[in-house]
């Protein structure tokens, strides 16, 4: 069975920066297109960015230059590096990944609360 799992969430001041990670298990056979979500108290859930197989990345304007995603095929992990945090950060944030594998599909982690208090 696929699953997806996050780590690294936490709080932290306003200007500060933590670094979230999202591990994929299961027999998988490959990982396609990975991303970030995120949702935010009373808000919809909103796409952060996402980073292709080859590792074309793609940001939401206002992430841009703060945020960055990086991906380990061989871990089968996928990263976001958030620096220079504000206080709008504030969210759960969801790692999203299209996998073949046993169970091929669109799958999602638990999500982990990225909390930026200023």
């Amino acid at each position: 069975q696929v699953q997806l799992v996050e780590s690294g969430g936490g709080l932290v001041q306003a200007g500060g920066s933590l670094r979230l990670a999202c591990a994929a298990s299961g027999r998988i056979f490959r990982i396609d297109t990975m991303g970030w979500y995120r949702q935010a108290p009373g808000k919809k859930r909103e796409l952060v960015g996402t980073i292709t197989n080859g590792g074309t990345t793609n940001y939401r304007e206002s992430v841009k230059g703060r945020f960055t995603i990086s991906r380990d095929n061989a871990k089968n992990t996928v990263y976001l590096q958030m620096n220079s945090l504000k206080p709008e950060d504030t969210a759960v944030y969801y790692c999203n990944a299209d996998i073949v594998a046993v169970g091929s599909g669109n799958y999602w982690g638990q999500g982990t609360q990225v909390t930026v208090s200023s």
